[in-house]
């Protein structure tokens, strides 16, 4: 969805697209962060109301419905995984079936790398408080999401080479396609690293936005190739800095409140998604007005 957003931009203005013609930035009347908050608020709304309602709305309610949408998985499927088991000119029809076998992959590793626990593990995980432990990992996580998704639905929107022979929207799902084998890469790989925290990450992924804002307001990079591949590290940093923060939770966090550190965790990148949508947005309005 997220890869298709300039498309579905344009197919929602109808033909011929508007573009305006009063920027360089070849913009759509409406940004990409718009899809992405429409993306992102019902996962939003799931993590807010799932650790609320822990009796009727069980976590293996949650899978068994085939995860209600991320925010159901990560909200329960993950809050169950992690603590007790390991870690570990592209057309717009393949570009999403390639997102797709990504995306597949990505939840393959995880199932395979997080069993989930018996009965007994179960309720132990439904007692304690383990919030207060999952803060120095969800606010980082967050700013992490945060920069990323203003990458990938703001500046990307906005970042255009029109000496390419790929076209914008071209260009644009080249891009997020990549980013997705930078996350499923390090994701694969993060419990190699051994981190010890992910403030450092979260630091390299706000000086990606940073640098790639700037190439969109003031053009330096010589070749779209020199972008795809920034990207691609975005994505390879993004990903690790996932996998860390929810390994390190899971350790940090009293064995009676893993859950709910998991939860609390993910609602953290599920608001840093929401605010990058927003931001998004803004950014659009500020270059793209008349």
């Amino acid at each position: 969805m997220l890869s298709a957003a300039r498309d579905i931009v344009e197919l929602q203005q109808g033909a011929p697209v508007p573009h305006s013609n009063s920027s360089r930035y070849d913009c759509n009347q409406l940004s990409t962060g718009a899809v992405l908050l429409a993306d992102v608020l019902p996962s939003l709304l799931m993590k807010l109301l799932a650790p609320l309602a822990p009796h009727w709305l069980s976590c293996d309610r949650l899978i068994g419905q085939r995860r209600l949408g991320a925010g159901g998985g990560d909200a329960g499927d993950l809050g169950f995984r992690l603590p007790h088991g390991r870690s570990m000119g592209l057309g717009l029809g393949h570009g999403r079936r390639g997102a797709l076998g990504v995306a597949v992959g990505r939840g393959g590793a995880g199932g395979g790398a997080w069993p989930l626990p018996g009965p007994a593990a179960r309720g132990r995980a439904a007692n304690g408080d383990g919030a207060e432990g999952a803060l120095p990992d969800a606010f980082p996580l967050a700013v992490v999401y945060l920069a990323e998704y203003f990458i990938n639905q703001g500046v990307l929107d906005l970042l255009y080479f029109p000496t390419s022979s790929l076209t914008h929207n071209e260009q644009y799902r080249w891009a997020q396609l990549l980013y997705q084998v930078g996350v499923f890469a390090s994701r694969s790989g993060f419990r190699f690293l051994r981190l010890r925290q992910i403030w450092g990450l979260m630091g390299l992924q706000v000086l990606n936005a940073a640098l790639l804002l700037a190439a969109v307001l003031a053009p330096f990079l010589p070749s779209v190739g020199v972008a795809f591949a920034l990207v691609l590290w975005e994505g390879l940093v993004g990903g690790a800095a996932y996998g860390g923060a929810f390994l390190l939770v899971g350790q940090r966090a009293p064995p009676g409140g893993r859950g709910l550190a998991v939860a609390v965790t993910s609602l953290g990148q599920s608001l840093g998604v929401a605010l990058a949508g927003v931001a998004a947005m803004g950014l659009h309005k500020g270059l793209c007005s008349p």
